[in-house]
């Protein structure tokens, strides 16, 4: 088990290995697998959750753990947080919301209320549509601000595309204040999601 749990990878394979037996077990239990539109639904569901969970999860620590914590960190160090660890989280952070936004409208579409959430069920009514949307819609709003305004301006904060040091001072107030703002928005998002999952 040490093995295991010293290689990222391999505990990430054995979680994986481990998900596997317990959805084969489950399905069995449930009659067996019917590769039908519910599947594909909860299929697409469950990666929705597991990349927002990594996204939201990376969104927090940047801006409860990191940015706190950058002053406290002697200047010697801080080398070690923007050339490794700030890029390395912020690639998991940028793709983690992509790939939330894409399995999200998936499954959206799979289930037949993409086009009443995105209008926010403005012709039907049906509240819970307009719930998800709110949701979607603000989704939406954190996934640009990621790829389009907190990348561009990290890229240039930690030095990994040159620019004079004004415009790195600059791009990381930029990228720190977006960033927040998404801190913002991510709790109404996440409970316009729960709540059109769970209050109607």
């Amino acid at each position: 088990m040490i093995k295991i749990l010293s290689s990222l990878s391999k505990t990430i394979h054995a979680s994986f290995a481990l998900t596997i037996i317990l959805f084969l077990l489950l399905f069995y239990l449930n009659g067996g697998i019917a590769f039908d539109t519910l599947f594909w639904s909860w299929l697409c569901r469950f990666i929705h959750v597991i990349v927002a969970i990594m996204w939201i999860g990376l969104l927090w620590y940047f801006n409860f753990v990191q940015i706190p914590n950058m002053e406290k960190i002697p200047d010697e160090q801080k080398p070690a947080i923007k050339k490794i660890i700030a890029p390395a989280a912020l690639f998991y952070f940028r793709w983690a919301a992509l790939f939330t936004i894409l399995t999200g409208f998936l499954l959206a579409l799979l289930n037949g209320y993409f086009y009443d959430a995105i209008t926010l069920s403005i012709n039907s009514g049906i509240t819970k549509h307009t719930a998800i949307g709110i949701g979607m819609w603000l989704g939406l709003i954190m996934a640009f601000n990621v790829w389009f305004v907190i990348w561009p301006n990290q890229k240039r904060a930690l030095g990994i595309v040159d620019c004079s040091t004004d415009i790195k001072v600059k791009s990381a107030n930029v990228a720190m204040l977006v960033s927040r703002a998404n801190t913002l928005l991510s709790v109404p998002m996440l409970l316009s999601m729960v709540a059109a999952q769970n209050l109607y």
